[in-house]
């Protein structure tokens, strides 16, 4: 018997030749090991499909996974921005210039997150005998009695300490107030005795964090000294530290300077005792 290549085996298992000089005999083992690795690559070649079609399966899960991911950020990213683009946020990017008029505006209907100061109170109980009225251009101030007429004990103490709020209407309404006030004839009669009351409550607005609050403080003290004249000397030792520690910024210098000017002006040469 002549053995043959294996391969060479397996074609002629498929395509018989006959030679009619040599004549092939199969051996029933080679035939039987045939057989068995024809089983044993089909069983592979199933696996293999198997194995292709679980990876395809877990490959389908995961682009779905990510698809879901996807799906969810999108509608994420789709409510963050509605919400930004809301009419409160759009109005903060891009403020209106009607904003510079109502600065920090108090909502009368929201809850407050804090009690509120003394002015504050008094004002929304009406202890103020005047309302703000707005106007397209600038607001203005309407009383419900000549300002002539009134006491200034308690009302100018009390414009005085409203100087030191932070929003609308307070702001405007403490500091037109306490300028009004001392524009009525025989103001000086009536502030002069509030100095002990008054000096302390300016002082607090003077030395205020806030610039704002600051600029209002040193104004009133100009339009006080206007109306008291020297009667405020005896009382400047307790504000000028404040204003000597303010004149080291560069953006209060100026202001600060043309009101120490004013009130030596109203009141007499007192720079060189406090500086």
């Amino acid at each position: 018997m002549q053995h043959l290549p294996i391969g060479l085996l397996q074609e002629q298992l498929f395509d018989v030749k006959e030679d009619r000089n040599l004549t092939i005999k199969f051996h029933p083992k080679l035939l039987l090991n045939w057989s068995e690795r024809e089983a044993m690559r089909k069983s592979e070649g199933s696996g293999g499909t198997q194995l292709k079609n679980r990876a395809r399966g877990d490959y389908d899960q995961r682009t779905s996974s990510t698809t879901q991911i996807k799906h969810r950020n999108a509608v994420q990213g789709s409510k963050s921005s509605l919400s930004t683009s809301s009419p409160e946020s759009a109005r903060k990017l891009h403020p209106r210039p009607s904003d510079k008029l109502n600065p920090k505006t108090i909502n009368p209907f929201g809850e407050q997150s804090r009690a509120p100061s003394a002015f504050a109170a008094i004002y929304s109980k009406g202890g103020i005998p005047c309302r703000l009225v707005h106007g397209s251009v600038k607001h203005r101030l309407q009383w419900e009695c000549p300002p002539e007429s009134l006491s200034f004990d308690p009302l100018l103490i009390t414009l005085a300490e409203g100087l030191r709020e932070t929003k609308h209407p307070y702001t405007f309404v403490s500091k037109e107030g306490f300028r009004e006030l001392l524009l009525v004839r025989g103001a000086s009669e009536k502030a002069v005795p509030l100095l002990p009351r008054l000096i302390p409550v300016l002082k607090a607005a003077l030395v205020h964090s806030d610039d704002e609050v600051f600029e209002r403080g040193l104004n009133a003290l100009v339009q006080l000294s206007v109306v008291v004249g020297p009667s405020l000397n005896d009382h400047l030792k307790h504000l000028l530290t404040s204003l000597s520690k303010r004149l080291m910024d560069k953006k209060f210098k100026e202001p600060i300077t043309s009101a120490l000017q004013k009130l030596e002006q109203r009141g007499g040469s007192f720079h060189s005792r406090y500086f």
